[in-house]
Formats: structure tokens, C-alpha cells, sequence
């Protein structure tokens, strides 16, 4: 029955024309939603995304540390579409890291072009006038198996002279980047201002050294105090 009323709706006129007007009803609304969704995906593709990018060469095993501290990259925005996979927009997430190959200015920074610091050996943790220098210490004036990586220490160094023997504050505030062993003689890898090396090498070579180790958090500056012998013998005689 449904069939032979169509089938005698579209002979008529009317009929025919009622059914075009449905069918391009529903072609326009197939067309509104299309259209709706293409301005969509184009407004999201255009929307501006935040990334780092390399203002200059980043060479192979770059800590992020060197990155920050001289600016090596900027913060900049590139539509979504142009956005890399694992792009990076956190300058935080260079933070103990160091760069898996050579970067180059203008290319986006991203997850994959780092890698842990950990695999770059000391060097890498180093940025600027920053140096890393190895002082041999004992047990008892080296902290063995007290003194950790990351601690900051006091170095002190012990001298003779025409006066007698002279203790004297080398460096203050000076990190430690590999603790002593805990054999006789070992060695403390310290990290210190490229213009203290010879002062260090020095003292390394010719002087009993001295690690004094520093609060984690709180210390308080240390005094340049030094003091020979005599003078020590005669603060003990008033003291008495």
C-alpha cells in the first residue's frame, strides 16, 4: 500500500517536487555539518602551539644546563599542523639532559633529541667557566665515605713555610662531583672556577688538602680565616 501511494505521489506533480525539496533538505544539512567540521580541523591546525627552537648550532652532548644558562634556544609558537611529534615546550625538560646529536638553528627542540646526562659523562653536567679538577684526600682529612656527589665542601690546604706550617682557606662553596674512594689516597673529583685550576693543581700537588663539608641547605658564609702554627700555639697559651 506504502508503495503504490509513492509511486503515486511522484507521478504527480506535486509530489515530485515535494521530494526534491526533502532531498535537497537533507544535502544541505549533510553540507552544513560538513562544512562545520573542515572550518573545525582548519581553526585546529592553524591554532598556535608553544615549542622551543634552536636560535643557534647545538652540538652533540650540549647539557641542557649550557642550553638555558646561554640561551642557546626561544620560546616561539607554530600552528598545530607544523608542530613536531614530542615537541618540547618546557624549558624544565632540558633539565638534566644533554643533546643526542647536533642541532640545528631554527629546528624545533623534542624529546628524542636528548638524552639522560647521566650518559655524557662529567662533561657534560659542565657548562661556562665551569672546570672539573681531581684532589687526592685521605681518610681523615678527606671525608672518605662521608662526602657524597652533590655535596658542597670547604677546601682547605696545609703549607709550610719560614714561619711554620700555615692553614689557609683555599675555596669555599665548592660542589662536589665524585666523592673520594674509600681507599688511602684517593681522589675527590671537585668542580671549580676555570681561574681557581692552578690554584687547585697547585695545592693538589704540593699541600694536604682539606674537605670540609657544608649544610645541605642554610650555611652560612665562610670566613678567608688562615692560621700558622705559632699563632695557633699562642691562642692556646692565652686561652690557657
Amino acid at each position: 500500500m506504502q508503495h503504490v501511494f509513492t509511486g503515486q505521489l511522484l507521478k504527480s506533480r506535486g509530489g515530485a517536487v515535494l521530494v526534491g525539496a526533502a532531498a535537497a533538505l537533507v544535502a544541505a544539512i549533510l553540507l552544513v555539518v560538513y562544512l562545520r567540521s573542515y572550518r573545525s580541523s582548519v581553526s585546529s591546525g592553524t591554532r598556535a602551539m608553544t615549542v622551543l627552537v634552536a636560535k643557534s648550532l647545538i652540538p652533540k652532548g650540549t647539557s641542557g644546563k649550557l642550553i638555558a644558562s646561554e640561551g642557546l634556544y626561544q620560546v616561539t609558537t607554530v600552528p598545530k599542523s607544523e608542530l613536531k611529534a614530542s615537541a618540547l615546550s618546557d624549558p624544565a625538560s632540558l633539565h638534566g639532559t644533554i643533546a643526542a646529536d647536533d642541532i640545528y638553528p631554527g629546528q624545533q627542540l623534542t624529546a628524542e633529541d636528548f638524552a639522560p646526562a647521566a650518559t655524557g659523562g662529567l662533561s657534560s653536567g659542565l657548562s661556562g667557566s665551569e672546570r672539573a679538577i681531581a684532589v687526592t684526600v685521605d681518610g681523615e682529612h678527606g671525608l672518605i665515605g662521608q662526602v657524597r656527589a652533590g655535596d658542597h665542601v670547604d677546601v682547605y690546604v696545609a703549607v709550610g713555610g719560614s714561619a711554620g706550617p700555615l692553614l689557609k682557606l683555599l675555596a669555599a662553596d665548592v660542589p662536589v662531583l665524585v666523592a673520594p674512594g674509600t681507599g688511602s689516597g684517593s681522589n675527590a673529583v671537585l668542580e671549580v672556577a676555570a681561574g681557581q685550576v692552578p690554584r687547585f693543581a697547585l695545592a693538589a700537588d704540593y699541600a694536604r688538602v682539606w674537605l670540609v663539608l657544608r649544610p645541605l641547605v642554610g650555611a652560612t658564609k665562610t670566613p678567608p680565616t688562615s692560621i700558622s702554627l705559632p699563632a695557633l700555639v699562642a691562642a692556646q697559651a692565652q686561652a690557657g
